[in-house]
């Protein structure tokens, strides 16, 4: 069984999908989100939850006080899963679900999110995750027409990519700086922030 761990949901339980995802457990989201209060980036935030699943780790955002989370889930029947589980804790009017794929998603007009959370299929390569990274960063095409690279992250926003133990440490882009790693048990959570190259 799968439950909000705290905030206006806290308690309530999340239906997950059968299989192709495997949800963060709620003693991983309980300490992730106990660093991310402490950072203060969670309560009026902008909420980025890419490859959502069940929506676990971004509805925690949202009954924790997020002003917006968007999920993003590439398969249908998760996606669908998402939006009920929204609607079923009271919290649809702030959630959003989108069913795309995520590079597909951040191949469009971005939003500025002040928290981006990353918890990619085993499935995913270590090279498409750095490809989603870059994007996140406004590196993935270059610079617009303005001459400025656009992204999606606020330059005090938190990003945080859950990984297994025996995966190697993301590949952070040039505007990306890891800004700390915390594991519990078989999972590690890698945390960066934006960075502007001085060079």
């Amino acid at each position: 069984m799968t439950r909000i761990v705290a905030g206006s949901a806290g308690g309530r339980t999340l239906q997950v999908p059968r299989n192709g995802t495997r949800p963060t457990s709620e003693r991983v989201r309980e300490a992730l989100f106990s660093r991310l209060e402490h950072l203060g980036v969670v309560d009026g935030a902008c909420v980025l939850d890419l490859y959502a699943g069940s929506g676990a780790l971004g509805l925690e955002a949202a009954s924790r006080g997020a002003e917006h989370v968007t999920l993003v889930e590439a398969a249908k029947p998760a996606a669908d899963l998402c939006r009920r589980n929204a609607a079923a804790l009271g919290l649809g009017g702030r959630v959003d679900v989108v069913a795309a794929k995520v590079q597909a998603y951040l191949a469009g007009a971005p939003t500025t999110a002040q928290l981006v959370l990353l918890d990619p299929p085993y499935d995913v390569t270590e090279d498409d995750l750095a490809g989603v990274l870059a994007r996140l960063a406004g590196e993935a095409d270059g610079a617009g027409p303005d001459g400025v690279a656009h992204g999606w992250l606020a330059s005090d926003a938190v990003v945080v990519v859950e990984r297994s133990k025996r995966s190697p440490e993301p590949t952070w882009p040039a505007g990306l700086r890891r800004a700390g790693r915390r594991a519990y048990g078989d999972t590690v959570m890698w945390f960066a922030e934006p960075h502007a190259d001085q060079g």
